[in-house]
């Protein structure tokens, strides 16, 4: 979206430009070198700050994108998935790499694992398929998981994947992001604690200005206690 001088009940996404005004950057939105642009999907609204309104408060899946789920239920051909939306989403046994019988479902991913998942298919109804990542079925048995709001996740993971490099050059840790909101840590205790406490920061100072430098700082003066 370009600039334009009024900004009225407008859709934006994830990267337009709002305002080249940082002091009026409200909720939904975020700075970079001094300039509003939307972080989340929504309405634009401009009174005495320039925030995005979004257009749901839970996350609503797209084919195609790469989430964090947990197994909630298995039936005779599926696994019932949470992936932190209104709507149950499922992954048919068919979608596992390998031919296996249902007796086998349990064991390689049961009720409270979580992995990662591709969304194949949203059907009218919001009847959601699930496929592996990548085609590989990854079970995250290790690590920890930090949810944050579904509607900060371009934040932390920054343009470019800026933000997530930062936080793996300062620490020692493997970082994935769900776009439901969901991030999965894994690295030593001391610092997958820091990404943690850093993400929960990222995530409550997401329409501020000055958040990557506030950000390094953060890491560096803390890192010297961790390691």
């Amino acid at each position: 979206m370009k600039k334009q001088e009024k900004i009225d009940k407008t859709i934006v996404v994830p990267g337009d430009l709002l305002s080249e005004d940082a002091a009026k950057a409200g909720e939904g939105t975020y700075v970079e070198n001094g300039k509003v642009y939307a972080l989340i999907y929504g309405l634009a609204d401009e009174r005495e700050k320039t925030r995005v309104i979004p257009l749901s408060g839970k996350y609503l899946p797209a084919i195609g994108d790469v989430v964090i789920g947990m197994v909630a239920d298995i039936s005779f051909s599926n696994w019932k998935v949470d992936i932190n939306s209104p709507y149950e989403a499922l992954m048919h046994i068919s979608e596992y790499p390998r031919r296996i019988e249902s007796s086998e479902m349990a064991k390689i991913m049961g009720v409270g694992d979580l992995a990662m998942f591709k969304v194949v298919d949203v059907d009218p109804s919001m009847k959601i398929e699930l496929a592996p990542r990548e085609g590989q079925l990854r079970v995250l048995r290790s690590g920890r998981i930090v949810e944050v709001s579904y509607t900060k996740v371009p934040r932390v993971i920054g343009r470019a994947g800026s933000m997530i490099s930062l936080l793996k050059s300062k620490l020692d840790v493997n970082i994935f992001v769900g776009k439901n909101g969901r991030i999965w840590i894994n690295g030593k205790a001391e610092d997958e604690d820091l990404a943690v406490r850093v993400i929960k920061r990222i995530e409550q100072e997401a329409h501020t200005s000055g958040l990557t430098d506030r950000i390094t700082k953060m890491l560096e003066e803390e890192n010297h206690g961790v390691h």
